[in-house]
């Protein structure tokens, strides 16, 4: 794919919570390389836009398409191993990082794709983290630790479009731009790749995306 062609697109998405609409008529896209950030105002529904990209809620209007190919035409599975999302608050990890990092290369939509345990600690190292970092106990990672074990988790699946929600929030201001920094390299070394983000810092937004979507609600 050249720089520019569309990765992921959406047309005609809405979103109701009870009788409250939060946003109508969506349309947005995203192309090779680019970082779109998604603004809006607390409890537009950001995090409910991502998670619909994703196929982790059902649409309730309109469609997403991944490379051409409607969201609902894709196996699930393998859509969300292409378009995959990263939130706030990981999941609690069980076992080493570095058992945790190996661990989605033995699920079968990952078939194909091979664990490189020197990639995972050259991008720790690039976050600020030493290689005996692998080796601590996943579940008692601090909130930014976390968050920077999911990055790197997502990182080595290689998926086509990620989404970020909030998901540098809790890293410190060093930290959080060495993330950026590590994302934008992702996005210029690797095959075509996009990213879509949320993030309530406006500094980061302003520093960190090519383009912004801006959400805004319609009320009930």
């Amino acid at each position: 794919m050249e720089a520019g062609e569309v990765l992921l697109s959406a047309r005609g998405l809405s979103r109701a919570v009870g009788s409250r609409r939060l946003w109508q008529d969506v349309e947005l896209a995203v192309g090779v390389g680019e970082r779109l950030g998604i603004s809006g105002p607390s409890g537009v529904g950001k995090s409910l836009l991502l998670r619909a990209l994703a196929g982790l809620d059902a649409l309730q209007s309109g469609e997403v398409w991944l490379r051409g190919k409607s969201q609902s035409s894709w196996p699930m599975p393998q859509f969300r191993a292409e378009v995959m999302s990263l939130l706030q608050r990981p999941a609690p990890a069980s076992g080493t990082v570095g058992a945790h990092l190996a661990e989605p290369f033995g699920f079968k939509v990952h078939a194909g794709k091979r664990h490189q345990p020197e990639e995972a600690a050259r991008l720790l190292n690039q976050l600020g983290r030493p290689p005996t970092f692998l080796d601590q106990d996943a579940a008692h990672l601090s909130g930014g630790e976390a968050q920077l074990v999911a990055l790197v988790r997502a990182l080595l699946l290689s998926p086509t479009v990620l989404l970020l929600d909030e998901a540098t929030s809790a890293l410190d201001a060093d930290t959080a731009e060495r993330a950026e920094s590590v994302l934008r390299a992702w996005l210029a070394d690797g095959p075509a790749r996009a990213l879509i983000f949320v993030s309530h810092d406006r500094a980061q937004q302003a520093r960190f995306a090519t383009r912004v979507h801006s959400l805004s609600g319609v009320g009930a």
